[in-house]
């Protein structure tokens, strides 16, 4: 049997960059049903990770998916703050987009534990 993530990582990554249009079709197939499942979610963390490029709707389209996984119950834990760590340095770099967003976290958030307050204070502080 096919591996489906494989297969699907290997034509988009082709070319090395992730298209509009890609990013359209993985939209709409990942949300087909209306929610994305966790082999959902890591298929798209692992294509962040690995796309040399891709548009600004992709990037945008997987921080919505972990902000909506984050803030699930309003509140952002020591291990989601562990996660958001490895997340925003798979690439050894946090870059504006990222930092934005864990802006976004912190304000959108009921509240933080004091692992997330000090990843935000390292990398999107004031």
């Amino acid at each position: 049997m096919a591996d489906w993530k494989k297969l699907a990582k290997n034509l988009i990554l082709a070319d090395g960059y992730i298209e509009r249009k890609e990013t359209e079709i993985i939209k709409k197939e990942l949300l087909a049903d209306g929610m994305i499942s966790k082999s959902e979610a890591e298929f798209l963390l692992d294509l962040r990770k690995n796309a040399p490029k891709a548009v600004a709707e992709f990037h945008q389209f997987v921080f919505d998916v972990v902000k909506k996984a984050i803030l699930a119950d309003g509140d952002i834990s020591a291990t989601e703050a562990a996660w958001l760590q490895k997340f925003i340095l798979a690439d050894g770099v946090v870059d504006d987009l990222e930092k934005q967003f864990l802006r976004e976290l912190k304000a959108q958030a009921k509240s933080t534990s004091k692992e997330f307050d000090a990843l935000y204070a390292k990398y999107a502080g004031a």
